[in-house]
């Protein structure tokens, strides 16, 4: 008796094992055939055939870029300036080769060249006829009606360039207005057209405590020029623009003696001549309304 009711409990637990791992079994074959089938699908999905095989992302798409021409005239402000304010008025002239892809020129001539508070502050307040140094950086009384006067002013810029136009879509105001947009980045060489204080001290040249000394005198530099905009369309021919651009180069904007002499050129020499450029990283922003030819824009399949 007892020895049926010993195997009855060795029988018991084994069987339920048993059932276990048959459970475990059957789970995992549930879980490789529905992987499999979901690998199965997604292959389907993406072998499209039928009509829709090989059709394009987006149909009926304008193409307010692909082999136009635009004429943009543009309104320029410069920014970040310790002297001088300078308000351009040009035009960009572009061909667009490609929906992402254009190629033109961009120019601008100086309209109005305005003395920030700094100018008029150094004016007011700094010493004349005190010591050579001064008389150098700052002309003497009667030499010229303000500081302003000596410090240098952006003429004019021309700037060959290539357009890249990564992003394209919607833009929406308010959710009731919504607006075809494009976001592009711009590069090229920039030629500067300046107006600087002219070399004096050197040998043949007006001393620069003179006060001739503190005329201007026409330059030009070559720089990079970059930045990036945005274009808004206001219907098929018409698009409003705005564009930060960078144009770095050294100038010397205040008309001082500041180096050139010393061991290293860090210190005032008493002429004015390259040396006496420093570096800035010139800035502006500009505003546009294009014109694009022909008036109707290509529309996509």
């Amino acid at each position: 008796m007892s020895a049926r009711k010993t195997s009855a409990n060795v029988s018991g637990p084994s069987l339920i094992g048993k059932k276990t791992k048959m459970k475990r079994f059957i789970s995992g074959l549930v879980v490789a055939l529905g992987i499999a089938s979901a690998g199965n699908a997604a292959a389907q999905e993406i072998l499209i055939t039928g009509p829709l095989a090989g059709a394009p992302a987006v149909r009926k798409e304008r193409l307010y870029r692909a082999g136009r021409f635009e004429i943009a005239p543009t309104v320029s402000f410069t920014l970040l300036d310790e002297y001088r304010r300078t308000i351009f008025t040009g035009a960009r002239l572009q061909y667009n080769i490609t929906e992402w892809l254009g190629i033109g020129v961009w120019g601008a001539f100086g309209a109005a060249s305005l003395p920030t508070s700094l100018t008029s502050e150094i004016d007011q307040s700094a010493p004349r006829n005190v010591f050579t140094q001064t008389q150098v950086n700052h002309g003497p009384n009667g030499a010229y009606a303000s500081f302003s006067d000596q410090t240098a002013k952006l003429n004019w810029i021309m700037a060959p360039q290539l357009q890249f136009i990564p992003f394209r879509g919607k833009l929406a105001i308010f959710q009731k207005i919504f607006v075809d947009t494009d976001a592009y980045l711009h590069g090229g060489v920039a030629f500067v057209g300046t107006q600087e204080r002219a070399d004096c001290g050197a040998t043949g040249q007006v001393s620069c405590s003179d006060p001739s000394s503190f005329s201007l005198a026409s330059q030009m530099k070559i720089a990079p020029t970059f930045g990036l905009g945005l274009n808004f369309y206001i219907n098929n021919f018409m698009s409003l623009g705005l564009e930060y651009r960078a144009f770095p180069f050294a100038w010397n904007r205040s008309g001082f003696d500041s180096r050139g002499g010393g061991s290293n050129g860090d210190y005032p020499d008493g002429k004015i001549n390259s040396s006496d450029d420093t570096f800035k990283f010139n800035q502006m922003i500009s505003i546009s309304l294009g014109f694009s030819l022909p008036a109707k824009p290509t529309i996509s399949e």
